[in-house]
């Protein structure tokens, strides 16, 4: 017989994400977000291989990545607008986690299995954080599949990716509901 928790499900059901340009100070210290990365880091890892790892850009680095996010945007010609959009959220945030993918090489799990083990990471860390009464986003943009931004911003080695960008802060706003998909149109019962 199962054991329900129907705060967790109520919850779970009912979760948003707040746009990162919402979020301000203050943010979690560091002790709050360490319990944070414990959690997030409960997900499923077939083969215990911990295909991921954390990095926690405080206000300041992430001022830094914003100037670099532009400058690289600019060289490769992109237009002010989008240099503007890949700057932003870097320069705006206030404190973020880059999930960072990477993949061991083994014969028995899949790439893709860490890859997704990564994503579920991502998910893990936004939902404790919102759990927690912080607000929250998971982002990407241009710059985290800029292989001269992740190298010179974040020190990526040679075969890591981003999974996300999880920033985490104080909610000056509730959060947008957005509408959700029709799962009748996206589900398939196969009976036998």
């Amino acid at each position: 017989m199962p054991d329900p928790n129907p705060t967790a499900l109520d919850f779970l059901l009912s979760r948003r994400s707040h746009p990162a340009k919402t979020l301000a100070a203050p943010v979690p210290g560091r002790e709050e977000l360490e319990r944070l990365l414990t959690a997030a880091a409960r997900v499923p890892d077939h083969g215990m291989l911990v295909p991921w790892r954390f990095v926690v850009l405080q206000r300041a680095a992430l001022r830094r990545l914003g100037e670099l996010a532009a400058a690289r945007a600019a060289a490769e010609g992109l237009d002010p607008e989008r240099i503007e959009k890949a700057a932003l959220p870097w320069r705006d945030g206030h404190l973020a986690v880059a999930v960072v993918i990477v993949p061991r090489p083994t014969e028995k799990i899949p790439e893709i299995e860490q890859v997704l083990s990564a994503g579920a990471v991502c998910l893990s860390l936004l939902n404790a954080a919102l759990a927690a009464g912080w607000g929250a986003s998971w982002i990407t943009g241009w710059a985290v599949y800029d292989e001269g931004f992740l190298r010179e911003g974040l020190g990526l080695a040679p075969g890591e990716r981003i999974a996300g960008i999880i920033h985490i802060a104080s909610a000056t706003s509730a959060p947008p509901e957005r509408p959700r998909p029709d799962i009748g149109a996206i589900t398939t019962w196969l009976e036998a």
